[in-house]
């Protein structure tokens, strides 16, 4: 409800807190263990004390569909996070079995409804789907995969749009113990490739084409290349018809034997799932991160981790229940999709849209009027355009069925938290979260027991032991993560006995230490710079998300590594028009609540950075990766700095740029400190040109 507290930064305060799914469950574990525990954050200190209790219950709570194992102890207590240590030894569930649950005893009701933004040519009516139909177009799917010679551990890849074709092959794939990938449409050939490469998949579903901003974007004469460019190219290609011929035609070369369409595919004859139950620590998906250090880490994560988790964020924490409609805008290369469809668990129905969430800045709004949406999920860049360019939400809809907002990929700020209580809705949990790819999931976010304090994300989550380092000192710090939890991922693929050489493996274990795991104490790093705020109303602390402690870039929430930009620029064809080396770095604007790419370039001797260069490398890195990669400046530097060991220097650089003295730079680090002078320049220049 509305805060009625003469606190100024409390925003929002629940009305019956202890008829939330918190309360209800912290009353229970004192009953069962003998407790008296009194606040949020005394549930939150013993889920992590005795976090193979708290997961124990966890399961229970939920009547996860499965066997739990036996009796404990469900994890060693005493395993650091990089022990990353086993949970639920002895266990067996399926993730796609607990996700399809509601097919008996609801067979009628709603599970997903997919829309798109209409396009010339291509304006559909919205498409529901009961559970029981669901039901039975995995099972369609389940088959054309048995068909296929699809097994256990057999990797099984998506790109394309976001709609109910890639839902199902997500169930289906986890239904037979085989691990799902995916790939968002708005990823260039190059991207993908790189991806699917390290994975080298059995089978490929591609969407004949996505429609983004009223445009169909074709696909489909982007895969010769894609396909000649993976060493073990995908046993099949199965091609979704997601867009009319006429718009994207779907008809196969018949030169490729191994192409299907999405009707051929699919096996008609048989009945019902069948659900392949394995091992809580058994693989389910591999999530790509943006590619910051090299290459995409390919992040392995566990089918129990991924369910129990799942379960805590959406119903523990967020109350959802097969009375809620749920919605968050993502595509399938983006780790919100599996959060958004692991939310068939509850029984919610859930939105599938596809397009873009802008070009028409009232079509979300109205989405959630169209379809009595409870739950909504975007980005705090999407709510900053909105409060620019759509500023009187609450004037134009009715919002009577909301009861949430949830944000992430980017900081919320405070003036973005008074702008939804002003002018979107005074009574609704406006709920920032902080995640992500690694954990495949939220950390700290949103809690409907708890209050909403202007810019704070509200608690530290049940079972994770979130801290800063001790040598802050009561100052911000790396957000970290003291204990193993669950939802660890398994490490980077290819895991052991994948079917990959022993140097590969070792490879991706060596990287998978060297990205979390920076002290002896084996803690988990999680790479945000935060602030941990004084207890409120019994929440522990909420958070202060000030940014990224890496140089991972992040234009309005999008992120992606350093790397995506320099295997286009490092290319032969940029060598042989004078670009001898790039550095690419993030610029805080907006009150530092968004950044904007920056992209410094070394010509070779006299030569000059001219505008038809600068467009052909705009040009090359909108093809090779996509529009949202292009650099918002390129500039032309004397140098770019370098390591004793010849590597660029993103974050140092990056600091320089919004403020910091050249001085907070140890030269003797550089090969070439005399050029960071150069670099405070052209900082003050671009602070004052964005008002910084």
């Amino acid at each position: 409800m509305t805060s009625t507290s003469n606190d100024i930064e409390l925003l929002w305060e629940p009305s019956d807190p202890s008829s939330t799914q918190t309360e209800r469950f912290r009353r229970y574990i004192n009953g069962t263990h003998q407790l008296d525990l009194k606040t949020y954050e005394d549930l939150w200190r013993w889920s992590i004390s005795r976090r193979g209790d708290f997961w124990s219950e966890v399961w229970d709570w939920h009547s996860v569909i499965g066997d739990k194992g036996g009796s404990g102890p469900y994890v060693d207590e005493s395993a650091r996070p990089a022990d990353n240590p086993r949970w639920f030894d002895g266990s067996s569930l399926n993730w796609a079995e607990n996700q399809l649950r509601h097919h008996l005893d609801h067979p009628n009701d709603i599970a997903i409804i997919q829309t798109s933004e209409p396009c010339p040519g291509y304006d559909p009516s919205p498409r529901k789907v009961t559970q029981k139909e669901l039901y039975e177009l995995v099972g369609q799917v389940q088959r054309g995969m048995k068909a296929a010679g699809v097994t256990r551990g057999d990797r099984i890849a998506f790109w394309g749009g976001t709609c109910l074709e890639a839902v199902t092959v997500l169930l289906a794939t986890s239904s037979l113990g085989a691990i799902f990938s995916s790939a968002a449409a708005d990823f260039g050939v190059d991207g993908v490739a790189e991806r699917l490469e390290q994975i080298r998949p059995k089978l490929l579903f591609v969407t004949n084409a996505v429609v983004y901003a009223s445009t169909p974007r074709p696909l489909l004469p982007l895969l010769p290349k894609l396909l000649s460019s993976l060493s073990a190219p995908p046993e099949q290609t199965i091609i979704i018809p997601h867009l009319p011929d006429s718009i994207a035609p779907t008809k196969t070369n018949p030169s490729r034997d191994h192409t299907k369409t999405w009707n051929e595919f699919l096996v008609d004859e048989g009945q019902g799932v069948e659900f392949v139950r394995l091992g809580f620590n058994e693989p389910i998906w591999i999530l790509f991160s943006s590619g910051t250090t090299g290459r995409p880490k390919a992040i392995v994560h566990r089918q129990g981790g991924m369910l129990l988790d799942s379960l805590r964020e959406h119903v523990l924490a967020g109350d959802m229940s097969s009375q809620d409609v749920y919605f968050y805008y993502t595509t399938p290369g983006w780790m919100m999709f599996q959060y958004l469809v692991s939310g068939l668990a509850t029984g919610a129905t859930i939105i599938l849209y596809e397009g873009s969430p802008l070009k028409d800045p009232s079509l979300l709004w109205r989405m959630i009027e169209d379809f009595g949406i409870t739950i909504f999920g975007t980005s705090a860049k999407w709510i900053q355009q909105i409060s620019k360019n759509y500023p009187d939400v609450g004037k134009h809809h009715n919002l009577t069925t909301l009861k949430q907002i949830l944000s992430t990929g980017s900081p919320l700020a405070p003036e973005l938290f008074d702008f939804v209580y002003q002018r979107v809705k005074r009574d609704v949990l406006l709920g920032s979260v902080t995640g992500g790819t690694d954990i495949c999931s939220v950390f700290a976010g949103r809690c409907t027991a708890l209050p909403v304090y202007r810019s704070e994300i509200q608690a530290r989550m049940l079972g994770f032991a979130l801290d800063i380092p001790s040598d802050a000192n009561g100052f911000p710090g790396e957000l970290i993560c003291r204990q193993a939890f669950p939802n660890e991922p398994l490490g980077f693929w290819p895991l052991p006995n994948s079917g990959f050489s022993e140097e590969e493996v070792t490879a991706a274990q060596q990287r998978f230490q060297e990205s979390y795991f920076k002290d002896e104490q084996g803690t988990w790093y999680h790479g945000d710079y935060v602030q941990i705020t004084s207890s409120r109303s019994g929440n522990g602390g909420g958070l202060l998300m000030l940014g990224r402690s890496d140089g991972v870039l992040n234009p309005g929430g999008i992120r992606f590594g350093p790397t995506d930009i320099y295997t286009v620029m490092d290319s032969p064809a940029f060598t042989e028009i004078g670009v001898e080396e790039t550095l690419v770095v993030g610029l805080l604007v907006e009150g530092g609540t968004d950044e904007k790419v920056i992209l410094f370039v070394k010509m070779k001797g006299d030569q000059k950075l001219e505008d038809h260069i600068v467009g052909m490398i705009k040009s090359v890195i909108r093809k090779g990766r996509s529009a949202r990669h292009v650099p918002a400046e390129i500039l032309q530097v004397s140098d770019i700095p370098m390591t004793l060991t010849g590597k660029r220097v993103e974050v140092p650089i990056r600091k320089i740029i919004n403020g910091a003295p050249a001085s907070s730079i140890n030269p003797a680090t550089l090969l070439n400190p005399a050029c960071l002078e150069e670099y405070v320049i052209l900082g003050e220049r671009l602070r004052l040109a964005e008002g910084m």
